[in-house]
């Protein structure tokens, strides 16, 4: 993956997520996967922080968009590896965010780890 290929992933994604744009956002990811993030639990989709089908990923994202109505997200910084990335954005109610994105052949999210910068 090149740094090209990683910043264009990642602004795509950034741009489904800010039209809030479901198909488009899961459009982005594996149909199977594991799907990391603190948010999980916070949006009572389940105790474990880790979602593993494609259906489930949608009903916490339908959650977050609803629950986050004025959801943006601003691209700060991509960092690329070996089939891999991570994206640092701002996040809602302007917190920093950190995703790491491992991506399968198809270029599809198969593995997610999300971070949240914690409240001063």
């Amino acid at each position: 993956m090149t740094q090209q290929d990683a910043h264009q992933w990642a602004q795509e994604w950034i741009r489904a997520f800010n039209a809030h744009d479901l198909n488009a956002i899961l459009d982005h990811y594996a149909d199977e996967l594991a799907f990391y993030s603190p948010l999980i639990p916070l949006l009572t989709c389940n105790e474990s922080g880790c979602i593993t089908s494609k259906d489930d990923l949608e009903r916490y994202f339908r959650v977050g968009l609803s629950t986050y109505p004025d959801l943006h997200f601003t691209l700060q910084t991509v960092f690329v590896g070996i089939d891999t990335l991570v994206i640092q954005y701002t996040s809602v109610n302007a917190r920093l965010a950190s995703e790491v994105v491992q991506l399968n052949e198809q270029g599809k999210a198969q593995k997610v780890f999300c971070h949240y910068a914690m409240e001063k």
